[in-house]
């Protein structure tokens, strides 16, 4: 791991390190460092672990619970300030369960990008263990724990790290607004093969950038490449991080303010988007799929389904037989949202759900914008 590789991760989870060596322990395996020498990570995946715990309930507490002196209907003379809470002990154990769990975590790395650059044993490097869940729930927990001792136990910047990479709030809101952070680093991985540069910190705009201020619009000229930098901010004077954002291939330095890391970073996406979508550079449901064919119709009408762009498909099965005694099935594909249904038959249920899902996918991929 180079100074480069450390810089990029920093970005990523939103904090400077002032010793750059405890990160990198926190990508070191174990038989790597039997192998090497040094330190593992091991134990700041205890220490993270610990530490995410207490983030979590904090965060879920404050989101379920009040106080009755917060109640539009409190006596003071009368009643007892008491906390409550909007779920029972169970259901609080179950969302905490949720929030914390392998699965959640190892989805975090991988968006991320971290996975690869775990630092393994010859062993880990022949099994492939960066690609399980529990290396990378365990790598997550590293990195936590390697923010908790550099900061010194400041759980202000323990709980901001974990915001920053978990997104708990995000998971607990009810809202089904479009996750624009998750969009952009897809639409980047697809057209550049690599995540968004992102940097945030504390928002200060004499060092690099000069400014000109129209209504809530801000466009910068960075000094040192000359680029412009265009810029959204709901509150522009009440607002106290910096986001920047860089795609390969787009000649702009995107940059937004908000009054946390994850609302800056979250403002600085959507404008992204909505840029790539008023240049026309957003991908369209044809450039899902790189080569559609019939072999693989199923499963490429499925990825479809899972990007959002239609339901799963359903397909409805009937046997006939011709004349000879052989039997025929008959397949229909059903899409929830499409008008069309489509039918194959054959004298193989497999071969006739292929055909049919061929047509399906046909006709989806000439119709949709």
């Amino acid at each position: 791991m180079n100074s480069y590789d450390l810089q990029i991760i920093q970005e990523r989870i939103g904090y400077h390190f002032k010793n750059p060596d405890l990160l990198q322990q926190a990508f070191v395996r174990r038989f790597y460092a039997k192998e090497n020498g040094g330190e593992d990570n091991e134990v700041l995946e205890f220490i993270g672990d610990r530490a995410l715990d207490i983030v979590v309930v904090k965060i879920i507490i404050a989101s379920f619970g009040f106080y009755t002196s917060e109640c539009d209907d409190y006596d003071q003379n009368n009643d007892f300030d008491e906390f409550c809470c909007e779920y029972s002990e169970g259901k609080l154990i179950s969302i905490k369960k949720k929030l914390v769990c392998k699965k959640t975590l190892a989805n975090c790395i991988d968006r991320l990008g971290f996975a690869d650059l775990l630092i393994l044993g010859r062993g880990d490097q022949h099994n492939h263990i960066e690609q399980e869940d529990s290396v990378k729930e365990d790598l997550f927990e590293a990195i936590i724990g390697a923010v908790v001792l550099d900061s010194k136990w400041d759980w202000q910047e323990i709980q901001s790290v974990v915001e920053y990479m978990l997104e708990p709030r995000e998971r607990l809101s009810e809202k089904d607004d479009d996750n624009y952070v998750e969009l952009i680093q897809e639409w980047s991985l697809k057209r550049c093969g690599e995540l968004p540069r992102i940097y945030v910190g504390n928002a200060d705009y004499s060092r690099d950038h000069s400014c000109l201020v129209r209504s809530n619009e801000v466009r910068f000229i960075n000094r040192h490449c000359g680029k412009e930098c265009v810029i959204n901010v709901p509150e522009y004077n009440k607002t106290h991080f910096r986001c920047e954002l860089i795609l390969k291939g787009i000649d702009k330095v995107f940059i937004s303010e908000g009054n946390s890391k994850i609302e800056a970073r979250k403002i600085v996406c959507e404008g992204v988007y909505n840029y790539l979508e008023k240049n026309d550079l957003l991908f369209s449901i044809q450039d899902e799929i790189d080569s559609p064919n019939r072999a693989d119709a199923i499963n490429q009408l499925e990825i479809l389904a899972r990007r959002g762009y239609f339901s799963i498909p359903t397909y409805d099965f009937e046997q006939r037989y011709d004349e000879n005694g052989n039997p025929i099935w008959k397949c229909v594909c059903h899409i929830k949202e499409r008008k069309e249904s489509f039918y194959s038959i054959s004298t193989s249920k497999k071969d006739a759900k292929k055909s049919v899902a061929f047509k399906m996918l046909k006709n989806v991929l000439e119709n949709d914008n």
